[in-house]
């Protein structure tokens, strides 16, 4: 009798410890861009695998732009964008370009001059992301012959509400 209650005893044990398989997802690299069908245009396609590309920081031939990051400066001079409101801080745009030279899946970070996150004005922020993405002199990334998916980022420095400087 003690033999049988031993077990009744120990089988909600054995069975209560089986473990479960819990699944997670992580990047393959801290900063991975993944598409989302919800904001990234479904046109744009990866030349390599799913998510995957150089980031900026594993590469030594730096800005990649037809007429270096000047001809970005002069481009974004003609719009003469700027904020009715006084602000300052940073707005970063993080996006793909591909083996073909296009852009894609734009990811967009708003600051203060302190670096803590804020929403800055939407108005120019939303100016800023239009104005990234109708840039098309990027060139693609090339390696022992094979053009590679890379991410870029430019950070745009607001001043008084106007962009004083294009930091990469």
């Amino acid at each position: 009798m003690k033999n049988i209650f031993h077990i009744l005893f120990l089988l909600p044990i054995l069975f209560s410890c089986q473990s479960e398989k819990t699944v997670t997802v992580y990047p393959n690299q801290v900063g991975d861009i993944v598409f989302d069908k919800n904001i990234d245009n479904p046109d744009f396609k990866r030349c390599m695998d799913k998510d995957y590309g150089i980031q900026y920081y594993n590469d030594s031939e730096g800005f990649q732009y037809k007429g270096e990051k000047i001809a970005i400066v002069r481009e974004l001079e003609k719009l003469n964008l700027s904020s009715s409101k006084k602000i300052n801080g940073y707005v970063t745009i993080r996006f793909v370009i591909n083996c073909e030279g296009k852009t894609g899946l734009f990811r967009v970070q708003q600051m203060n001059e302190n670096y803590q996150e804020q929403s800055l004005n939407k108005d120019l922020v939303d100016r800023l992301l239009n104005f990234t993405k109708s840039l098309n002199g990027w060139i693609p990334k090339e390696f022992e012959g094979r053009k590679f998916d890379y991410y870029q980022y430019l950070t745009y420095k607001i001043t008084d509400g106007k962009v004083s400087e294009i930091l990469s």
